[in-house]
């Protein structure tokens, strides 16, 4: 067993991620700056009874070099093993994320519905906010019903980044879209 959660910073395209490796899988793939930052430390050292420690390892690596590989547009889809920390909601919701393709976009409502009840769309949203795997569990393809972006733990600039390198940037937000 882990005695910490080793942590490595990562200077991404769209803004620095802190990764995060407990017992051979990754906990934490985060928005450095994000304003839920400490409640979401936390959340995962509370429920994995340990501390972060900023060190080395190889899942560490691979998921930097996977995500290098994204940023480039040579990969679609991550294979680094995950242990997502939340309430049994959050995980589902979570679980539903993974499975939106690269390159489209779902709404709010679309993923209530997937998840059998469309009336979960605030419990839905919430869940979605506190996602601790961003990207690699891709909370950024959830939009507005009208198509519209909405927010995102990394800023709404990293989330047109990030649709727009897979193509899935709502036609109506195209002409707001620099790199």
């Amino acid at each position: 067993m882990a005695s910490s959660i080793t942590i490595k910073y990562y200077q991404s395209p769209v803004g620095e991620l802190i990764l995060g490796e407990y017992s051979g899988k990754l906990c934490i793939c985060d928005w450095r700056y994000r304003k839920m930052r400490d409640a979401v430390d936390k959340r995962i050292q509370e429920a994995l009874d340990c501390c972060y420690t900023v060190g080395e390892s190889d899942l560490l690596d691979v998921t930097i070099a996977q995500f290098k590989e994204y940023f480039v547009g040579k990969r679609r889809v991550f294979d680094v093993p995950l242990l997502p920390i939340g309430t049994e909601f959050q995980k589902r919701v979570w679980d539903q994320l993974l499975t939106i393709p690269y390159g489209e976009t779902y709404s709010y409502l679309q993923l209530s519905k997937k998840l059998g009840n469309e009336k979960t769309i605030r419990a839905v949203a919430s869940a979605n906010g506190a996602n601790a795997i961003s990207i690699i569990i891709p909370c950024h393809r959830i939009i507005g019903a009208d198509g519209s972006l909405t927010g995102y733990a990394g800023g709404l600039p990293a989330k047109k980044k990030l649709l727009s390198l897979e193509d899935a940037l709502p036609n109506q937000q195209l002409s707001l879209f620099k790199l």
